[in-house]
């Protein structure tokens, strides 16, 4: 069998309370059926045009063969290094496709200047770019286009000899790439981007990079007999239930990867949870932890612990993690099964899992700042390099840096969670990974960490339609050197910076109190690392 799962403590009483209602509500069946009305009317409308992924399989086997063509055609011109423009679901999946696969892609999910100048500059003479936009309006990634386009040219290179673009049918990005000659893979318009792992959003860029995508199919196939039966030995009712019908309910997920043989799956997981169950002031707050992470040894009673191990390992692990979920397969079944299982948690806490309603109010904020271009918000305070801003109950009688991190902390409500949003160069700055840990162990809470801009496709849902019951630190930096952006009037810096302050103004509106620091310098990042540790 392709997937083992073993579950215990509240995770086996929510399975053993609520599979067997679902099997006899035909849940699983009715998922493979395509069967909008399984969770309620208000979302019927919406889960009629969302639900195409459960047939992703069968749908996506004739583009194999098509990629395996290009990347041949493509290899046989020297070109060899490929980098995927893509936000969300389009790039978390082959992310997690390729480096589970040993496979090289290049991942440019940023508006970072410093990181975007350093993707464009790597290799551009062998390079081929592929953009992924289901809708085509994606401005991060259309501004990436547009640099790659503009570098390829002042290379003397003919953009449509190295553009590849995955969009949907009929969208404003098909139309423009096949005028300009582009090669063009249409996706299933039926399939949501977090639910696009097994469809050209993830087979195309992870194929042309090498990954045996056939292999991958198979795995998901092996599984699908089991998902879509009404059987209490079903892994998606299984896994649906011990993580979305927990009593009481736990609305933390802490996923533990064991990292040795599916690498970044936790990453692709949490987007697939947050987007799809936090709305309604309701949802699951996914917590990607390493297996030392504070979250593991503090017993926190709303946290359910998920640990995503290798088969070797799976039966040993069982005695010595009680009350813990241990799941094991390989990777095209897991994608399936969790995906099944998030459609099966949305049904049993109430809400649509398909739609994702406050997406957008931080792409308009953003859009807005963008056109209206007001003036910097000036600091409350600068402290060793760090401009420090942020909502009143923050800041209000805070002087230092110290204070301001205490108070934040102090704001985390009993049941609640600090998020960590870093619009940064991740590439050059890595270590600010470690404040999730440090803030985690300080505070006794759970604690998430997201690169911005990407969380915003994925997590920036839960953070403003789930439960009000986080609070947000919210880290920039000052680029070495901004970049342009062709034929647009705002440069990558003038974006990133956009983005930030937009999404920190409807976490505002929201009553999320928040915490910016603005890092102006090098020096400033160890000493917010010394504050926080």
């Amino acid at each position: 069998m392709t997937i083992a799962i073993h579950v215990s403590g509240d995770a086996k009483t929510a399975v053993e309370t609520h599979v067997p209602q679902l099997v006899r509500d035909l849940v699983a069946s009715g998922i493979t059926g395509l069967d909008p009305a399984l969770w309620g009317p208000e979302a019927e409308s919406e889960a009629s045009k969302r639900l195409g992924w459960t047939e992703a399989v069968a749908v996506s086997r004739p583009l194999v063969p098509r990629i395996h063509e290009l990347r041949e055609q493509l290899l046989a011109k020297g070109v060899n290094h490929f980098v995927l423009a893509g936000m969300g679901g389009s790039s978390l999946a082959p992310e997690v496709i390729t480096n589970t696969a040993g496979v090289e892609l290049t991942i440019l999910d940023s508006t970072d200047p410093d990181q975007v100048r350093a993707a464009v500059s790597d290799r551009l003479e062998t390079s081929a770019l592929v953009v992924s936009s289901k809708s085509g309006s994606t401005l991060e990634t259309d501004s990436q286009r547009r640099t790659y386009e503009h570098a390829f040219r002042e290379a003397g290179i003919d953009p449509a000899e190295r553009i590849v673009v995955v969009t949907d049918p009929g969208s404003p990005l098909e139309a423009s790439a096949r005028e300009a000659g582009y090669t063009v893979f249409n996706a299933d318009p039926n399939v949501g981007g977090r639910y696009s792992a097994l469809t050209a959003f993830g087979l195309v860029p992870s194929g042309l990079a090498g990954v045996d995508i056939d292999e991958l199919l198979d795995e998901a196939e092996a599984i699908q007999l089991n998902l879509s039966a009404d059987d209490d030995e079903n892994f998606g009712l299984i896994l649906g239930a011990a993580i979305g019908g927990t009593s009481p309910f736990r609305d933390k997920l802490g996923i533990v990867s064991d990292g040795t043989h599916i690498k970044g799956f936790a990453d692709w997981a949490e987007q697939l949870i947050a987007e799809s169950t936090g709305k309604d002031g309701k949802g699951i707050l996914p917590v990607v932890l390493d297996t030392h992470s504070p979250e593991l040894t503090e017993n926190l009673p709303d946290v359910q612990i998920v640990r995503l191990v290798d088969d070797a390992n799976h039966h040993h692990l069982r005695e010595q993690h009680p009350g813990e979920i241990l799941i094991s397969g390989s990777l095209g079944a897991m994608m399936l099964t969790w995906e099944y299982a998030v459609a099966v948690a949305g049904r049993l806490i109430g809400i649509n899992p398909f739609d994702q309603p406050d997406v957008e109010s931080a792409k308009a904020a953003a859009r807005g700042l963008l056109d209206q271009r007001p003036e910097p918000v000036a600091p409350a305070f600068v402290a060793d390099g760090i401009e420090v801003r942020g909502t009143d109950e923050v800041l209000e009688g805070v002087t230092t840096l110290d204070g301001a991190i205490a108070r934040l902390i102090e704001l985390v409500p009993a049941d609640g969670y600090i998020a960590v949003q870093a619009y940064v160069d991740r590439l050059e700055l890595p270590q600010l990974a470690e404040t999730r840990d440090a803030l985690a162990a300080t505070s006794k809470r759970p604690v998430t960490f997201g690169w911005g801009p990407r969380f915003l496709h994925s997590t920036g849902q839960y953070h403003k339609g789930g439960p009000a019951i986080g609070v947000f630190l919210q880290i920039t930096s000052v680029p070495r050197e901004d970049l342009e952006i062709p034929d647009r009037p705002f440069t990558y810096g003038q974006l990133i910076q956009a983005q930030a302050a937009g999404d920190a103004n409807v976490l505002h509106e929201h009553g999320r109190p928040v915490l910016r620091l603005n890092l102006t310098d090098s020096g400033a990042v160890e000493a917010l690392l010394n504050v926080v540790r």
